[in-house]
């Protein structure tokens, strides 16, 4: 199948000059084509013709895109998209005064999820999360991560896992599992959390793996939840199964969990908001991705990770929502976009390098999605919009016009 993606205003590649990653100044560079239209075959890129020497009927399919812009499609690297019940009682909570530790170490926070997620089925979790997978996908998301993290028992999270397994082949984009036992201590543990940490290690992790449940595992390392030490004994047993890493880490305290990621060689540390000047080189030196989350700091209302640091100093850095039902109850990854150029002085050029293909690196498919590059696969967000400037302008809107995963429209707005 050979299809033509005709005259769109711009075509935003996101051109990495096959380094597959952008680092500093490079994140501004968004490679923005003019006057070009999109070749693909089945679902791979094949060629940026200019309009003027097309000819439309060598195509078995043309979609005209006159008015519109091209970008690629949106990588969504870090969520907690499955989960049940409502935490609505805790930001009303917050917003008397009280503290997100705070409400966790009173037994409320995570372990409110986790009562929730035991009390429901596999049905129910499929049912209660295709309304949040569609709306990802009709925000242009072509590839979205899943953690679980919210059973925190060999049962509940197998649960979880499963879910996210399913909803990938109810989707026509791809669903990424993430194993997120260590997300913090369940109530039966409290009292012998070592006991905890070696059902993670010895019972989870070798059934995952061999029921092929989770591509990543991920920790929170924290000092409400898992030290350094701890993280460094289940991301050991993890890397050793074939896993890959990803962390949690120097959210609200530092108590090494950056120096763990790394040393194990991380694809991501996740959050960020307290790393020091110290630990920025750390990163720059390194080749794990950087992802950070203002939807948290926006909804918590604190400090905003050192985004422009970060890429001045030459580290990778991506963006993501972290839906998730406490600490960023939010589904829009325009409105985190909007917040990084807002509160954390990105571009709106570095935002779009940070949602695609920085975002892609974090899962370690930038070699296949994340820009639009010949030989790439064909997954593109189409805005109704001639200005890519407009997504984040107009943030409080959906100017997505179609969804293209693997050369396929798989949602489309008739109307716009």
């Amino acid at each position: 199948m050979k299809r033509l993606f005709y005259n769109p205003e711009q075509i935003v590649t996101v051109n990495t000059m096959e380094k597959n990653v952008k680092r500093g100044a490079d994140m501004n560079y968004p490679g923005v084509l003019e006057y070009f239209s999109i070749v693909v075959e089945d679902d791979i890129i094949t060629e940026f013709v200019p309009n003027h020497v097309i000819k439309r009927t060598e195509f078995d399919e043309v979609f005209d895109l006159t008015g519109k812009i091209v970008l690629p499609g949106l990588v969504e690297s870090h969520t907690h998209a499955v989960f049940a019940g409502s935490r609505a009682d805790e930001f009303r909570m917050r917003l008397s005064g009280a503290t997100y530790e705070e409400i966790a170490k009173k037994g409320g926070g995570i372990l409110n999820t986790v009562n929730a997620v035991r009390n429901s089925s596999v049905d129910e979790l499929i049912e209660i999360s295709k309304g949040r997978v569609e709306s990802f996908i009709r925000q242009g998301v072509t590839t979205l991560e899943i953690k679980s993290g919210y059973g925190l028992s060999f049962y509940d999270e197998i649960k979880l896992l499963q879910v996210i397994k399913e909803l990938d082949t109810i989707f026509p984009i791809d669903i990424l599992p993430t194993f997120l036992g260590a997300h913090t201590f369940p109530p039966e543990y409290q009292n012998d959390k070592e006991k905890y940490v070696a059902v993670i290690i010895e019972e989870m992790l070798p059934y995952i793996k061999e029921n092929n449940l989770a591509v990543f595992t991920d920790a929170f390392c924290e000092s409400t939840a898992f030290t350094a030490k701890q993280v460094e004994r289940i991301f050991a047993a993890a890397k050793e199964l074939g896993f890959k890493l990803k962390l949690h880490t120097e959210q609200f305290n530092r108590i090494g969990g950056l120096e763990t990621a790394l040393g194990l060689n991380a694809l991501s540390v996740d959050h960020l908001e307290v790393l020091e000047d110290d630990e920025i080189q750390m990163l720059a030196d390194s080749d794990t991705t950087a992802t950070l989350l203002p939807g948290v700091s926006f909804f918590l209302d604190y400090g905003y990770a050192p985004a422009r640091k970060l890429i001045d100093s030459g580290a990778i850095v991506a963006l993501a929502t972290d839906y998730n039902p406490g600490s960023s109850h939010i589904l829009n990854p325009f409105l985190i976009m909007l917040l990084a150029s807002l509160k954390m002085g990105m571009t709106i050029e570095e935002t779009i390098s940070a949602y695609t293909i920085n975002a892609a690196k974090s899962l370690d498919l930038n070699e296949e999605i994340g820009s639009l590059e010949i030989g790439k696969k064909a997954d593109f967000a189409i805005f109704g919009t001639n200005t890519y400037s407009d997504i984040i302008y107009s943030a409080g809107q959906n100017l997505i016009y179609a969804t293209v995963k693997n050369g396929e429209v798989v949602y489309k707005v008739e109307s716009r």
